[in-house]
């Protein structure tokens, strides 16, 4: 049977969500190396070390975010968490749990990241 796109798993879970809220800005990105790896990443097209991408959610554990590429699973990136206070920005680092391709045919490099924060 085809898949449409839509067809993302959904698992049950005991882990509570009703404390996201919607955050819809723009969130500055750093990869996180390690060793050796800057070889790796230099050579992986359409990667850069920095970006941007567009923050959907936000909770305590982590954020949702909609990026044009997608980073692997257990990477764990730098991302600049905007705070009440104008301009501010605290670095934090998260790392990535899932990613869902945007299953639109126009946007078919977009991809939907769930990030859990790392403390």
């Amino acid at each position: 049977m085809a898949s449409n796109g839509w067809q993302w798993p959904v698992s049950s879970t005991d882990q509570q969500h009703s404390e996201r809220v919607a955050l819809l800005r723009e969130i500055p990105y750093e990869l996180t190396t390690l060793p050796g790896e800057e070889e790796f990443l230099g050579q992986q097209e359409g990667v850069d070390r920095q970006g941007k991408a567009l923050s959907l959610n936000i909770s305590s554990g982590g954020m949702l975010l909609l990026m044009e590429w997608a980073p692997v699973p257990e990477r764990v990136l730098r991302v600049h968490v905007p705070t009440p206070v104008s301009l501010a920005r605290t670095p934090t680092l998260a790392e990535v749990r899932w990613i869902r391709r945007v299953p639109f045919p126009a946007h078919d490099s977009l991809y939907l990241i769930g990030l859990k924060f790392l403390f």
